[in-house]
C-alpha cells in the first residue's frame, strides 16, 4: 500500500472561485458590520485568503481577483443596486432582500459590469454555486434570474457589421 493512498485527496480550487467566495463574505461582514472596505481586504488578505482561522483552512485565492470585487462593488454601488432593484420584481426592494444574497448579486452585477473578458456563463454559475453553498430553497434560482436580466442588459451582442 502506498503512502499516496493514505493521504485524503486535497480538491483544487479555482482561484478566481476563491476570490469570489471571499469578496461575497467580505460584502456581507461589511454590509451587517458596518467595516471599511479597507479594513476587511486587509483582514482577508492578512488572515483568511489561504490562511487557517479557528480551525478552518481558507482556500487560495487570487488576491487581486478579491480585492478587485470588494473595492469595485463599493465604488460602484450606486450604479449596482439601481441596476439590480431594476430587475426585481416590482414589489421587493434590495433591502428585503437576505444580506448574503445581496452581497452575492452586487459581486455579480459588478463582474458583468467591469469584467468584460470573463463569459458571462462563468460570472453566472459561479455565483450561483456560492448562492448554492448557502442556500437551498429558492435563492440560488433568485441569483440566476437577476444576474441574467443584467447580463442581457449590460452585456447585449454588438451589431453586426
Amino acid at each position: 500500500m502506498s503512502s499516496e493512498q493514505n493521504t485524503p485527496q486535497v480538491k483544487t480550487a479555482n482561484q478566481r472561485g476563491a476570490a469570489r467566495l471571499a469578496a461575497v463574505q467580505a460584502l456581507y461582514q461589511m454590509d451587517i458590520g458596518g467595516s471599511g472596505v479597507l479594513e476587511v481586504v486587509a483582514e482577508y488578505e492578512a488572515h483568511r485568503l489561504g490562511q487557517e482561522l479557528d480551525g478552518e483552512t481558507y482556500l487560495k485565492a487570487d488576491a487581486s481577483w478579491f480585492r478587485s470585487i470588494v473595492s469595485g462593488v463599493v465604488r460602484d454601488q450606486t450604479k449596482i443596486d439601481p441596476l439590480i432593484r431594476s430587475v426585481l420584481q416590482d414589489d421587493w426592494s434590495l433591502s428585503r432582500i437576505d444580506s448574503t444574497v445581496r452581497a452575492i448579486l452586487r459581486a455579480g452585477t459588478f463582474e458583468l459590469l467591469e469584467r468584460k473578458d470573463v463569459p458571462v456563463a462563468v460570472i453566472v454559475t459561479e455565483y450561483m454555486e456560492i448562492a448554492q453553498a448557502f442556500f437551498s430553497e429558492d435563492e440560488p434560482k433568485l441569483v440566476n434570474a437577476v444576474l441574467d436580466r443584467i447580463a442581457k442588459q449590460v452585456r447585449a451582442a454588438a451589431p453586426k457589421t
